[in-house]
């Protein structure tokens, strides 16, 4: 069995389903089973069986036929190709209810995201420890950057900051940015950038609960 590097290769739609199917299959593991197929997978995702199949195949994982999938195996090369068994350093700015919500939350680093450090420029929250993580005013970003090396920007500030935030955040060292506020934020090539707007998502569940 081996392991897909070229993660560019798969659609993005796929890379999302990826975890889903990782999460499923680790309970399975934490209920005493060692095997898994394609269709059991199917009934609880709600992700057709030959879908399933097909994304699994962007990171080579063999099953065996009318056996199915090896759980340790697919926990294991899931974790790897999505990245979550490397520690991916990480700031957070804008430590208001959402941003101490995501420095409090212990779970992201059993993904692989670890929050150095939060930063702020309220008096009341500088130079204070969320969590254990400390928060540094705005400005000094750029001097503790040098020591934290972190690559990653969760960006959870007021709207009308969102661009310039994110623009100073670059200009710091960080390379990619985790934007949950509801503004478009803009970054030059080479940057990733990944929304996760959550007004855009109640305003899809709202929209369908209409009668």
């Amino acid at each position: 069995m081996s392991v897909q590097t070229d993660s560019a290769k798969i659609p993005e739609p796929a890379l999302r389903r990826l975890p889903w199917y990782l999460s499923y299959v680790k309970l399975l593991k934490s209920q005493g089973e060692t095997i898994v197929s394609s269709t059991q997978i199917a009934k609880k995702i709600d992700v057709s069986a030959s879908q399933i199949a097909k994304d699994l195949s962007y990171v080579d994982v063999n099953g065996k036929t009318r056996v199915g999938y090896d759980i340790d195996d697919l926990i294991s090369v899931l974790e790897t190709f999505l990245g979550f068994t490397q520690t991916h350093r990480a700031v957070l700015f804008g430590v208001g209810s959402l941003g101490a919500a995501l420095l409090s939350d212990s779970g992201l680093e059993q993904y692989g995201l670890k929050i150095i450090a939060g930063f702020d420029v309220k008096s009341s929250i500088v130079n204070q420890k969320v969590h254990n993580i400390p928060v540094f005013h705005t400005n000094e970003f750029f001097e503790k950057n040098e020591k934290i090396k972190a690559e990653i920007g969760v960006l959870t500030v007021p709207p009308g900051y969102a661009q310039d935030v994110s623009d100073f955040m670059i200009r710091g060292g960080i390379k990619g940015i985790w934007n949950f506020t509801p503004f478009r934020v803009r970054v030059p090539e080479g940057v990733v950038l990944q929304n996760t707007s959550l007004y855009a998502h109640l305003a899809v569940m709202f929209n369908r609960l209409r009668p």
